[in-house]
């Protein structure tokens, strides 16, 4: 597990094409602190596709694993063996035995363990949404709620939306890491994120780790964009 400098930015690389995501990530390797890699580019490239576009920096493997606790657990020690994630993602709703599984997995490779980060309400939900699927929570309890679970299972951290850093913060402790989507430049459009904040917005609030997608990597100039949030987050880091 390579550790994270003090730039808190995560780009996501969330492409499936090998070359221009290869080509992307070398353009970024000097401006942010890691890269993601989500779904879209897994399906298309797998672990091999990662080596070759992580250009050796901190990795979050943003896999959302949800399936049964023995599925899910060896899902982790096979990622970690091969790939030396920093971070890797499960859901939350999984429930607390495929959670601690996910843990002692990780745990099993010592002080270069991935951290386990549970996803809590997907930044695309908004509360009309959750009612839809059954939820009777709005998003923020549902958030708080699933982080509190992560958190008495041995979880990491969380993903959460960033109107949801402060109360998770206060839930869950200084410790608890908090990774951050849905982070939009104020110049930027939010497309269909539909909880979103400014990057120094959110790392003035309590985030831990900001994951920025689109506003770098469809920008004219990606290292450009990331150097320039970057450094607009120096004075509050």
């Amino acid at each position: 597990m390579l550790q994270m400098t003090n730039n808190p930015v995560f780009c996501a690389i969330d492409r499936d094409d090998i070359a221009s995501a290869r080509a992307l990530a070398a353009s970024l390797r000097a401006e942010v602190g890691g890269l993601k890699f989500g779904k879209e580019f897994f399906a298309a490239n797998g672990p091999a596709g990662v080596e070759e576009a992580g250009q050796g920096l901190p990795l979050f493997l943003d896999l959302k694993l949800h399936d049964i606790p023995n599925t899910v657990a060896g899902a982790v020690r096979a990622a970690a063996a091969r790939l030396r994630p920093t971070l890797i993602t499960v859901h939350a709703s999984g429930g607390p035995a495929m959670l601690r599984a996910a843990v002692e997995a990780a745990a099993a490779f010592g002080p270069s363990r991935p951290r386990i980060i549970a996803v809590t309400v997907l930044t695309s939900l908004d509360d009309a949404d959750l009612k839809a699927v059954g939820f009777a929570f709005d998003s923020g309890d549902l958030a708080e709620r699933l982080a509190r679970l992560a958190l008495d299972c041995g979880v990491d951290g969380a993903v959460c939306s960033p109107h949801e850093i402060g109360r998770l913060r206060g839930a869950c402790g200084p410790d608890f890491k908090l990774v951050v989507p849905g982070i939009r430049p104020s110049n930027s459009i939010a497309d269909d994120q539909k909880r979103v904040m400014t990057p120094e917005a959110a790392l003035a609030g309590g985030a831990d780790y900001l994951v920025i997608g689109r506003p770098i990597t469809a920008a004219e100039d990606p290292p450009a964009a990331a150097r320039a949030i970057c450094q607009a987050l120096r004075p509050a880091a």
